[in-house]
């Protein structure tokens, strides 16, 4: 078992440098784009909910007994 600086440890194998080179590299794209990700969800709280098109969504329907009578209702 070894261990790079990088604090990635292989368990099994034996990796060449381009390997773990590869690895590191797709790992730190996952890690950056849940960064962007949590930076773009931060951005659309911090504007209030206007920029959140989720709001222009009715709402689900609710069949059930007089559901036709409600449907009448704002």
């Amino acid at each position: 078992m070894t261990a790079d600086p990088g604090g990635l440890t292989v368990v099994a194998g034996h990796p060449t440098t381009e390997e773990v080179a590869a690895l590191t590299a797709a790992v730190t794209a996952v890690l950056a784009a849940r960064a962007a990700g949590n930076r773009a969800a931060a951005a659309r709280r911090q504007a209030g909910g206007w920029a959140d098109r989720s709001r222009l969504l009715r709402a689900p329907l609710a069949p059930g007994p007089g559901a036709w009578r409600r449907s009448a209702r704002p």
